[in-house]
């Protein structure tokens, strides 16, 4: 599995006002997206969340988000490595998208920019 980056996953209560301040720190205009009643903005290599507490709640058990070549991919590397992939591979605004549960009780979501979902 090829591993392209990964993202920071920051849960804030004020959208708005730390779009500002990513925008400002990073120089680079956020992509902004709901999903799941969640409004969503990627700066950079920040992804703030912001949305229903119930959502939130269960985005901030994900620890970060990392991009990687193939999601399918990542998806067999994952299971073989003892892995346990708890949602998808599922289609996303930017790709597709897994979420899985490593053996050592850490949670990560696995990102691909394939517009083939």
């Amino acid at each position: 599995m090829e591993i392209l980056g990964t993202t920071l996953r920051i849960c804030v209560d004020d959208l708005e006002a730390s779009v500002a301040f990513y925008e400002g720190l990073t120089g680079t205009p956020a992509l902004r997206f709901e999903r799941g009643g969640v409004s969503v903005a990627a700066i950079g290599c920040f992804l703030l969340m912001s949305g229903p507490q119930a959502e939130i709640e269960v985005l901030r058990k994900v620890s970060a988000t990392i991009a990687v070549k193939d999601v399918e991919e990542a998806h067999t590397a994952l299971t073989r490595a003892g892995a346990k992939v708890i949602a998808g591979p599922v289609p996303t605004p930017a790709g597709r998208n897994l979420i899985a549960l490593h053996p050592d009780g850490s949670v990560f979501e696995y990102v691909d920019r394939s517009t083939s979902a």
